[in-house]
């Protein structure tokens, strides 16, 4: 059984809180038959979808094909928190890749929170982001690169201490923190309904329940029709991979897993901004504006999801508000995203006239609709500022194809253990 496949919800959006606060679209039809335009993509998460509506504006005819529904895959039931930059440091950008790609780098991820934020203003979103460090030595070196942002970047975030961030989260877990107000927290499956919507609004044609199958050359089939196009984007992300073999080898699927709270209005120590954590596996949190605690953490690294999603998310609930480890969790469901080996994100030409991208390993609100957009000046003729993306550093999984996720998920299952030592 495939990624896509594995956990139900099945043709409707699976329970989350976020498919509870927006007007969930009518079903769009089926492909059926044969049909040609210029740009087929499959996915209509915000890669693909982002892909379409730069494609379309600049005149090209666009279809999307998604196996399940808009936004049904990570784009719509992820955390919630849209950050600054990539997943390497600017520092380590500026070493491994040199001042002048770093700071383009930069302005790139800056546009990409910019564009977010023109798709979920009539959403709402809430500004600030922590990142939350556990050890002293994890602190002293986030100040550090926070004064090298400053400097170097113009950046303006706010350091907090201990007793700081005791105030400002309600967890006496971290040993300090700093504090992005450029970064933000969201609906995200509020934000990619409202990239459908401007999609529609260009001329994007859309088809649900329209899984790929099949793709030769730029042709793309499904079980009951095809598209032929003179360009594909493959914005798939972890969920079909296997399309491409160069995507096969270097983007890897796993599972992440989120609960939220009933509301919790008496609950003195709620805080005003989200916060994520330096755990190998990732912590990330924050409140809603009725009181409730969306809280999201672990991971696992097969296809199915775990039979007590709330267990396995309130074991990490409870290090953080202790506290809270009884509450009631109504809502709670997992999604698969994807990450590489530099856990920077892929983006390439896979094949004549196939692009490709994926791979956001944690980054993907914030960076999913930049490389939609990027392909899609790509297709149109542009291709500056694709190839500065392609040439990001994305090596192919140690093992290759085959080998190469089992021996990927040994190295994470590694840093997990290691998160609990």
């Amino acid at each position: 059984m495939t990624w896509l496949h594995a956990n139900g919800d099945r043709g409707t959006w699976p329970g989350t809180l976020y498919a509870d606060h927006v007007d969930l679209p009518a079903p769009f039809p089926a492909l059926h038959g044969r049909h040609a335009c210029d740009l087929v993509v499959i996915g209509a998460g915000l890669t693909g979808l982002s892909a379409a509506l730069h494609a379309a504006r600049r005149g090209l005819s666009v279809i999307v094909l998604e196996a399940q529904r808009v936004g049904w895959g990570a784009s719509g039931r992820n955390g919630g928190q849209l950050g600054s930059g990539f997943n390497w440091s600017q520092r380590k950008l500026e070493r491994k890749l040199g001042p002048q790609t770093a700071h383009a780098l930069w302005d790139m991820a800056e546009e990409a929170k910019a564009d977010a934020r023109g798709f979920i203003d009539d959403a709402g979103y809430r500004p600030g982001i922590i990142s939350a460090c556990l050890t002293r030595g994890e602190f002293t070196d986030a100040l550090r690169n926070n004064d090298w942002m400053a400097a170097h970047y113009g950046t303006d975030s706010q350091p907090l201490d201990a007793a700081q961030m005791a105030s400002v989260t309600g967890s006496t877990l971290y040993t300090g923190g700093v504090l992005d107000r450029t970064a933000l927290v969201c609906n995200p499956l509020a934000y990619t309904l409202n990239l459908m919507r401007a999609c529609l609004d260009a001329g994007v044609e859309i088809h649900e329940q329209s899984e790929v199958h099949r793709l030769t050359g730029t042709t793309v089939a499904t079980a009951q029709g095809a598209v032929t196009a003179r360009n594909v984007v493959q914005a798939t992300n972890g969920y079909s991979p296997w399309l491409t073999d160069s995507t096969a080898a270097r983007v890897l699927p796993i599972n992440n897993y989120i609960a939220v709270t009933e509301p919790l209005p008496d609950f003195a120590h709620r805080g005003p901004y989200a916060v994520a954590d330096s755990r190998f596996v990732v912590n990330y949190f924050w409140w809603t504006d009725d009181a409730r605690l969306i809280f999201g953490g672990g991971e696992s690294y097969g296809r199915r999801f775990p039979s007590d999603i709330r267990g396995k998310v309130r074991a990490n609930l409870a290090r953080v508000y202790p506290d809270l480890a009884g509450v009631s969790l109504p809502h709670a469901w997992g999604g698969t995203l994807a990450v590489t080996a530099s856990r920077l994100p892929y983006v390439a030409e896979v094949a004549p006239g196939v692009f490709s991208a994926g791979g956001y390993s944690g980054h993907g609100l914030a960076l999913a609709g930049l490389f939609g957009k990027v392909c899609a000046e790509a297709v149109a003729g542009d291709r500056t500022r694709f190839d500065l993306l392609r040439a990001l550093p994305v090596p192919a999984l140690p093992g290759g194809r085959v080998l190469g996720p089992w021996m990927a998920q040994a190295g994470m299952l590694f840093g997990a253990v290691r998160d609990r030592v």
